[in-house]
């Protein structure tokens, strides 16, 4: 059996990773303790995202005619992958987090729908609020006129109560 064949596999599923994903981030993972990586791949798990280390010549392999290929240049070094098909921000977000506090935590890169962006542009992506934040933000600034509108018909109510009592 050719060495091929056995990595086939493994370029497979790294394509079927990949494949549709809003996400692909690149990071060099040297230097995380054992409880740092523990707690990195549980965030990123319970955000519904995938974190894996595969071989760089795989991961180039699978990324082929993808939009990921422009990563191709980074794969250079120990490489790890986060990948999110839902949240586009997600694996920024938590992956910036931990690298705040693991300073051996470093992006190399990232693709986020179709748009490669460099440490500098992650680092801008990172500080987007999740979907449900912006909701969150959203409808309490939609919320806040009614309210104010609401308090104001009851003072006149009240008022109107008042006056018809005198």
């Amino acid at each position: 059996m050719a060495k091929v064949d056995i990595k086939q596999p493994i370029v497979d599923e790294i394509k079927g990773k990949v494949e549709g994903a809003a996400t692909v981030v690149l990071v060099d993972y040297r230097g995380l303790t054992v409880e740092q990586d523990t707690r990195l791949r549980k965030n990123l798990r319970e955000a519904g995202c995938e974190y894996k280390v595969y071989k760089n010549t795989l991961m180039k392999r699978a990324f082929e005619g993808s939009d990921f290929e422009q990563l191709n240049d980074l794969l250079d070094g120990p490489s790890s992958i986060a990948i999110s098909k839902e949240d586009a921000t997600a694996p920024i977000r938590i992956l910036n987090n931990m690298a705040k506090e693991a300073e051996a935590l470093e992006f190399k890169g990232a693709v986020v729908e179709g748009t490669f962006y460099d440490i500098e542009g992650i680092k801008t992506l990172a500080n987007i609020p999740s979907r449900e934040e912006l909701i969150s933000k959203l409808l309490g600034s939609l919320q806040s006129p009614i309210t104010n509108l609401a308090r104001v018909l009851n003072q006149i109510a009240e008022k109107g109560d008042n006056a018809a009592e005198a």
